[in-house]
């Protein structure tokens, strides 16, 4: 049957306006093909830092550690080294072998001044505004950064690029300056208010109050000499030298807590990764103190005895089933994990399969389950259902940054770092141009109040001097008969696992390619509170109005959350080809993949 003429126009106008309405607004970009190595982070000019290593005859550790340096530089919201994060790092072996993974954690640890009750106040409540866990002086954790980079390149690098290469790239974009980007100055405008409380802030981000704009060349002098200071005598500079000093006066100059003692003692970790495995790939990804891989393969062994293919990948069932996985992981995960160096978190417990299976025992494919009547699995709740405040997510930051790496001998990283918030705590190190994370807000502050992601957390998350708080971060590598198929990871506060798990499942249920598998939309359930937030255009009306029917709250991300959920800067290598396929996410503007 043809629609004649005179209904032709009219039809195809219908048609397009559904197909618009129902399509992601970020634009779709194909995957960057690479025959030999590939960076994807979320800046053009860091990716290039990193290419420009493996140019060298670095490996794929060289080229992350320079991405993640230039981050620094170019995306100052998330890309820190006054910050801390995770790296999962793949060693490819000799032909024939699996060669080996290692994790190296180098998150932020709390200052030897911390207590558990220091963001309560006398009256019982947490504290906000300065002085709280989220803004000013005392809302930072110990930098991990520049230690985590440095012990990767000692023992994972190459051994043909020095730390002062590593360093080059952006020392050279901060003294140089860079060409502000749309997105970029976008970010500062955004965050003006939080960062002009801050001299020091507001001078080099806020250019003095009269905001950067798109085309400006910007440099930072003092963050080039930071690097400087930092080529001419190696990392420990930045714990123990002039930098160091730098960081304790005016910590203490400001009733911070971070002291030259804290700063000394700091060291990252090197952690065995957790595994499990998915429809026949082997997940590797991260530990705790990041609840991350966790609860990824949590939720994909409760995935795995359903046909999520059969349900069809957009579908009002599909969404259900993983929002009721979500909710139940999200709920182990806010009693039970914490930093393993201070709590003892039961791993093969929650990991075991019979376990996750009883979890599901009360599913109902027709039946949302109410988030107040699942408990965690292994005992009984700690924790209450009070949380302060009207709008768990009216702060919700979707800052954090994920890049992935892989070099032609097959190497690759996965690395997610953090400031926390954007720009973190505010505070710009005055001299350093260091912007300070507000990870002391991923502790909990006090057992039933939300953070600022919305997230109820227990008593194993408490501060404690040294500790190192929860973490949703979740760099995760995926292999098929033990050949390497996917890099990936993202930002995003507690929304990172669930983008991680969407990803994955994108790639081996729904066979997608990688860069479908990056734009399709996104949904995230994270226990408390009980609703269900989907991505703006990313859900039909009709899938709406099934998902309420079932008892389901639902909220559209807004746009002070971009709409949009995650930035999951991912690689495949095809096992046909063995090229490198750099999808990098449009959720942000200026994220690029950049091969060799």
């Amino acid at each position: 049957m043809h629609a004649s003429p005179r209904f032709a126009a009219p039809l195809v106008l219908v048609v397009f306006s559904i197909v618009c309405a129902l399509a992601p607004a970020h634009a779709q970009r194909p995957a960057v093909e690479a025959p030999r190595g590939l960076v994807t982070s979320a800046h053009v000019l860091a990716s290039q830092a990193g290419v420009e290593m493996l140019q060298r005859g670095g490996n794929a550790i060289d080229a992350a550690v320079a991405t993640g340096l230039a981050l620094t530089v170019v995306y100052p919201v998330a890309g820190n080294i006054g910050g801390g994060g995770f790296m999962v790092v793949h060693l490819a072996g000799a032909a024939g072998s699996p060669g080996r993974d290692v994790v190296i954690d180098y998150r932020e640890t709390a200052p030897a001044a911390a207590t558990r009750n220091m963001y309560v106040g006398a009256d019982g409540q947490v504290l906000s505004g300065p002085g709280s866990s989220t803004v000013g002086w005392r809302a930072s954790g110990v930098p991990g950064s520049v230690a985590g980079f440095a012990l990767a390149l000692e023992k994972y690098g190459s051994g043909k690029l020095t730390w002062a290469d590593v360093c080059e790239p952006a020392r050279r974009l901060a003294a140089d300056g860079h060409v502000l980007t749309q997105g970029g100055a976008a970010q500062l405008r955004t965050v003006a208010a939080h960062l002009e409380k801050f001299e020091e802030s507001k001078r080099i981000y806020l250019k003095g109050g009269e905001l950067w704009k798109a085309g400006e060349l910007w440099r930072q002098p003092d963050l080039a000499a930071t690097f400087a200071r930092l080529q001419q005598h190696g990392p420990r500079e930045f714990y123990e030298g002039e930098t160091a000093r730098r960081i304790a006066e005016a910590m203490a100059k400001h009733n911070g807590t971070i002291t030259l003692a804290d700063l000394k003692a700091y060291r990252p970790a090197e952690r065995a990764p957790l595994r499990g495995t998915y429809r026949g790939y082997e997940i590797v990804t991260m530990p705790p103190p990041s609840s991350g891989g966790l609860v990824l393969l949590q939720m994909l062994a409760m995935l795995e005895p359903y046909d999520v293919r059969a349900l069809q990948q957009n579908s009002a069932a599909k969404i259900h089933l993983f929002a009721e996985v979500m909710r139940r992981a999200f709920r182990d995960r806010a009693e039970y994990l914490g930093d393993p160096d201070f709590v003892k978190i039961p791993v093969s417990e929650l990991l075991d399969r019979s376990y996750l299976q009883r979890r599901m025992r009360d599913f109902s494919p027709e039946r949302a389950t109410p988030s107040s009547a699942v408990e965690p699995g292994l005992g009984p709740t700690t924790i209450t259902h009070h949380s302060a405040g009207s709008d768990p997510f009216a702060h919700e930051a979707t800052e954090t940054t994920h890049f992935s790496v892989v070099d032609a001998a097959g190497n690759a990283v996965a690395n997610t770092y953090t400031l926390n918030g954007n720009f973190g705590s505010g505070v710009t190190i005055p001299g350093t141009g260091i912007a300070m994370n507000n990870e002391m807000d991923d502790f909990t502050a006090k057992v039933g109040v939300k953070n600022m992601f919305g997230l109820l957390q227990g008593p194993a998350n408490a501060i404690a001097p040294g500790k190192r708080p929860l973490s949703a971060m979740t760099p995760t590598l995926v292999f098929k008969e033990g050949k390497l198929v996917l890099v990936t990871g993202s930002p995003g506060g507690p929304t990172i696992i669930n983008t991680v798990l969407q990803v994955l499942t994108n790639v081996i249920d729904f066979e997608q390619p990688v860069a479908q598998a990056v734009e399709a939309p996104r949904v995230h359930h994270q226990w408390m509170p009980d609703q269900l937030t989907f991505e703006r255009y990313g859900m039909s009306a009709d899938t709406l109005a099934i998902l309420t029917a079932k008892g389901h709250t639902l909220r559209e991300r807004q746009s002070y959350e971009g709409g949009y959920q995650g930035d999951a800067e991912t690689i495949a290598i095809d096992p046909k080809t063995n090229l490198r396929l750099g999808a990098a996410d449009p959720r942000k503007p200026d994220t690029r993949a950049v091969g060799q």
